[in-house]
């Protein structure tokens, strides 16, 4: 990414056709989306990027199989092909997941969900496009199918214990949502965009009524000087935030609905203890179902469906009562006995969940996309999901290009993310171990040549952050050197994710902290005492964020 003190500078230089605030995947997809129809755009986020929702997700691209209980076929529908633009632009973020739902005790798979999965394999029909000057078939799935007590052993180790006599076996798709993030805000700047972190808006600039730009400041220093950047457009794209920015204008009139966060909660536990070779739909209270798969070298289970009413939306903790729920769910299903302290990670977001302004109207439960267009000329994108984001930011740039009649199509459904690359074919390193490449090749495709070039500098940079943990502390340099990471929390908790996967194992281990920190000074111009806030900055972001439950 641009250095982020050149973006800066651009930022408060030059003029541009559109400013988009947020940079979650939602405001990350809309900047890519009108680079590449010739806009010029400036992005700006007032934390780090994917710092949101767009961090916190259960990494799944997926249609939603419980969608279908609500007929709601069209978002079905709409995710699935998503989904299979998803896995053909991005191969190497964006993978094939098998997901298992077993039977026990001689019973058969449960028939109505049989039916349910007969008409997922129909929405996820191979669909043909055309990319560049050919034609394309997308990547779809195979049908699902039922499979014996041994298969399902082998694809859930967990389950062992319980004799599982038989099951379904279908396919859904797994991501790094905040690698997703980063690598269309790649995308963005090959195509022009501008974009910087750490920047808060203060305020529309208006002329004639009209919206022609934002007024910014440095987020973490109140006493800065603001400055504005200049544009004919402003697209909200703050996700729950939404409605922050400029609420009057957004809420005076009636048919705009109320942004109601609901807060989802993931933990994390290592492959010992909850074995996963696939995924599995795991049975929990309330007549819900919550997800349990293999992440990232561990296990990811989530996610829970609570209203948050809460104000603080900048550090959403998981609370008690959810991990006991995801807990009681993992051990009556698994017949285990995990307890807190084997969570090796915690994290917590809240969805922009749509709620009518009428108090008798309930939550709108599909995770539908909405755009408003209000008063200022000011459009505002929200809802949605992350398997969506594609389609939420053609919706966005659409509505500036139908108001402006220029002839400028979407072009995002055949612009690759990144550059896929297969581990074996990245150069060997000495100091790297090998399990370091496989993750490094997902993690950044072509670019993981950029990592391993930082890792062959300094022998230290070849070794993990954590020991037994794949990550390089050349990520930590990468990340600061190339992508705009201005904090600890920023490298591992975002462009890495031991902050999640490795929660626990940071915390007892201060010296890997205090590693990275001094590895992003010296990117970063720090001083032993800056490096040293820098490491007691990120324990009480983690403390805020709940990583480590107590």
């Amino acid at each position: 990414m641009i250095d982020r003190a050149a973006a800066v500078h651009a930022l408060a230089a030059e003029e541009f056709d559109v400013v988009v605030v947020g940079g979650g995947i939602t405001g990350a997809g809309v900047a890519l989306d009108a680079a590449t129809r010739g806009y010029s755009v400036a992005l700006v986020e007032r934390h780090d990027y994917a710092s949101g929702t767009s961090s916190r997700s259960s990494k799944l691209v997926h249609g939603g199989l419980r969608y279908l209980q609500n007929f709601d076929l069209g978002l079905v529908r709409e995710a699935l092909i998503e989904r299979q633009i998803m896995v053909g632009l991005a191969p190497h973020l964006v993978k094939p997941l098998p997901l298992i739902v077993p039977a026990f005790d001689g019973a058969r798979p449960d028939r109505m969900m049989g039916v349910g999965l007969n008409l997922y394999d129909v929405m996820s029909a191979t669909r043909r496009g055309r990319r560049g000057s050919g034609e394309t078939t997308y990547w779809s799935p195979d049908r699902h199918r039922i499979i014996d007590a041994d298969e399902v052993v082998e694809g859930l180790p967990a389950l062992a214990p319980r004799e599982p006599t038989s099951g379904y076996l279908f396919y859904d798709c797994q991501t790094d949502d905040s690698r997703l993030v980063l690598t269309v805000l790649a995308e963005a700047e090959r195509f022009g965009a501008v974009c910087a972190n750490g920047l808060l808006v203060t305020e529309l600039v208006e002329e004639g009524g009209r919206a022609r730009g934002v007024r910014v400041r440095p987020a973490d220093d109140e006493a800065a000087e603001p400055f504005v950047i200049r544009a004919a457009n402003v697209v909200n794209a703050t996700g729950v935030w939404a409605d922050r920015l400029r609420p009057e204008e957004l809420h005076d009139a009636a048919e705009v609905p109320i942004i109601r966060p609901s807060r989802g909660t993931h933990v994390t536990f290592a492959r010992e203890d909850l074995p996963l070779n696939v995924g599995a739909i795991v049975p929990a209270g309330g007549g819900r179902f919550i997800f349990a798969l293999p992440w990232l070298g561990g296990s990811l289970v989530g996610t829970t469906d609570t209203d948050y009413d809460a104000t603080d939306l900048d550090h959403v903790r998981p609370a008690d009562d959810d991990l006991e729920y995801l807990l009681d769910a993992v051990n009556e299903f698994f017949a285990t006995e995990l307890t807190t302290s084997d969570i090796t990670g915690a994290f917590a977001g809240v969805r922009p969940l749509i709620s009518s302004a009428d108090a008798g109207k309930s939550v709108d439960i599909s995770r539908k996309a909405e755009l408003y267009e209000t008063a200022s000329g000011m459009v505002t994108i929200t809802g949605g999901k992350l398997t969506t984001w594609r389609r939420m930011a053609k919706m966005a740039v659409d509505r500036l290009v139908e108001r402006e009649a220029r002839d400028a199509p979407c072009r995002t459904h055949e612009i690759p993310l990144g550059q896929a690359i297969e581990a074996s074919e990245l150069p060997r390193v000495e100091g790297v171990d090998d399990d370091a490449y496989a993750p490094l090749a997902a993690r950044y495709g072509h670019a993981a040549h950029d990592v391993l070039a930082i890792a062959a500098e300094r022998g230290e940079y070849a070794r993990p952050v954590v020991a037994g943990q794949p990550d390089l502390l050349a990520e930590v340099v990468h990340a600061a050197r190339r992508e705009q990471a201005r904090t600890v929390g920023d490298a591992l908790l975002r462009r890495t994710r031991l902050g999640l996967t490795a929660a626990r194992a940071l915390a007892g281990t201060p010296d890997a902290v205090a590693r990275a920190a001094a590895a992003m000074g010296a990117e970063l111009g720090w001083d032993d005492a800056r490096q040293a806030r820098a490491v007691a900055a990120f324990a009480d972001e983690a403390a805020a964020e709940g990583n480590v439950p107590g």
